[in-house]
């Protein structure tokens, strides 16, 4: 039987992100066509437990060339038992 782990979205890493990049917050906002005052929000954790939707997910990461899973940390809460692969 596999084992894996299930994940809970962490804090948001945006900021982290654009700094990295040499990028500010208007410049992402600029480039995804999404309001800063969103892209702040997002990058502060103020809207939401549970992170953004998966299509502004995906829009942000293309914007800062990288995947989906860097956006946030992600916290491991459990192992969860699969099927087995046969």
């Amino acid at each position: 039987m596999e084992v894996f782990n299930t994940y809970k979205v962490g804090r948001c890493r945006i900021q982290e992100l654009l700094d990295a990049k040499g990028m500010t917050q208007q410049e992402l906002a600029n480039k995804t066509g999404m309001s800063k005052q969103y892209i702040n929000d997002k990058a502060r954790n103020k809207r939401g437990q549970h992170g953004m939707w998966i299509d502004s997910a995906k829009t942000i990461a293309s914007a800062l060339n990288c995947s989906i899973d860097d956006l946030y940390e992600w916290i491991p809460v459990q192992e969860a038992k699969g099927k087995s692969k046969r």
